[in-house]
């Protein structure tokens, strides 16, 4: 077994029953998964302990909001069983029934203050009201006064899915898009300016933002509006931000990142089971990095944003 420090801030668990019948393009391992998979794929690779967090939408957005809150609740709870019947090895992101701002608020207080949630799990857009939409506000307010994290994940919006080529997943193309959409919402919103101490981990090392930056920073130069709601400059909000490596553990990427972001702000992140924690080990070490950053990114950056994790 390997030396067993690291930290997965992305770590994906299906309980067969939250997958919705109908539910296309379902891959084997995910209908399949167990905690013993996750684990074994942990104890091999040195990952001590995997923050939980949701994979598809539609399993806690369904149309209807009664069921919402149902699914959402249910899904919490599964996830932290895991970490009750495996102590130390799994933590989780709690979902919000999000349509409902107000059943959205009891949910975040229940799994914060009952279940020991270690953040709240977001998607970068649900129902085209992107992360930064005021709508989100209320949540937000909630959220900063805790100090709490926020893990957002990314999801294809309904005007692109499928909109290149059916055979083409939206991961491949439009989540590391949408990341990036949510991250202008966030700025562009004042959402980044207004609630400074709600701290954020963006998925796959930002997305797409990190090669379209001079767009961002362009972007204010051009209408007073805009600018006034990023007072302190746009890279100095993307700095304050965390970022996983998930399925960016790879020099094109990681170079972007860390060209305006400091190595304190990285996160050692999976996509399991749609990746393994092997090539995300094997790929930062080819990414140049120091043995003081790969131990920063591995699981102290972690720490220090989640204190319980110290060990």
């Amino acid at each position: 077994m390997a030396d067993m420090k690291r930290i997965d801030v992305h770590h994906h668990p299906t309980p067969s029953n939250a997958i919705p019948n109908g539910m296309k393009g379902v891959p084997p391992y995910f209908k399949e998964w167990t905690a013993s998979l996750s684990l074994a794929d942990m104890d091999k690779n040195g990952v001590a302990t995997s923050l939980l967090s949701l994979n598809h939408p539609v399993v806690v957005w369904p149309s209807d909001q009664s069921a919402a809150i149902k699914q959402a609740r249910a899904w919490n709870e599964f996830m932290t069983r895991q970490g009750q019947d495996h102590p130390g090895r799994f933590g989780t992101f709690a979902v919000l029934p999000i349509l409902d701002m107000d059943a959205a608020l009891r949910e975040a207080e229940y799994a914060l203050d009952t279940l020991g949630a270690y953040g709240i799990n977001l998607m970068t857009n649900i129902g085209d009201k992107w992360l930064g939409d005021p709508y989100y506000f209320p949540l937000f307010e909630e959220l900063n006064r805790r100090k709490a994290v926020v893990y957002c994940h990314p999801h294809a919006p309904n005007c692109t899915v499928n909109a290149m080529m059916p055979e083409i997943n939206d991961a491949v193309i439009e989540f590391a898009t949408d990341t990036s959409r949510a991250i202008g919402r966030m700025l562009f919103s004042g959402a980044a300016h207004k609630f400074p101490d709600m701290k954020i981990i963006w998925s796959h090392a930002g997305g797409t933002m990190p090669f379209i930056l001079e767009r961002y920073t362009r972007h204010p130069l051009t209408d007073k509006a805009i600018a006034a709601t990023v007072p302190d400059g746009v890279v100095n909000y993307l700095k304050r931000f965390f970022y996983d490596t998930a399925q960016a553990s790879h020099a094109p990427a990681m170079a972007a990142i860390t060209k305006f972001v400091a190595v304190s702000q990285l996160m050692f992140g999976t996509d399991y089971p749609y990746r393994n924690a092997e090539d995300h080990v094997n790929g930062l070490r080819e990414c140049g990095f120091t043995e003081a950053e790969l131990r920063a990114i591995d699981y102290e950056n972690a720490q220090r944003l989640f204190p319980r994790l110290k060990r």
